[in-house]
């Protein structure tokens, strides 16, 4: 197993993101399967971030199985949302999306 920061949660072995196990600040030196990194955005809790590069149209893998693909690439530490992935299942996954909420 490689190096890992502790505040960063593997999930399962094929996972190609981690997820936060508490909120990070932008400018954050990572240290994510033994690469530094500097997180460039805040990350909230239960967030995720490329584990390694992902490519564009790369499937999303949590719990070792997909749950999206990426719409843009994301470099190590990245984090990885709706801004650069969509669910493969349902047609938007934001909080609003169902009911027309506030």
């Amino acid at each position: 197993m490689s190096a890992r920061d502790k505040r960063l949660l593997l999930l399962h072995e094929r996972d190609n993101v981690l997820v936060c196990c508490e909120a990070i600040a932008a400018g954050t030196e990572l240290l994510i399967e033994g690469q530094m990194t500097v997180l460039a955005t805040d990350l909230e809790l239960g967030h995720k971030l490329a584990r390694r590069d992902i490519a564009a149209g790369e499937k999303i893998t949590r719990y070792g199985l997909p749950i999206g693909s990426a719409t843009q690439p994301a470099g190590l530490g990245q984090h990885v949302h709706t801004h650069n992935m969509k669910s493969d299942y349902l047609a938007s996954h934001h909080r609003n999306a169902v009911g027309g909420g506030p």
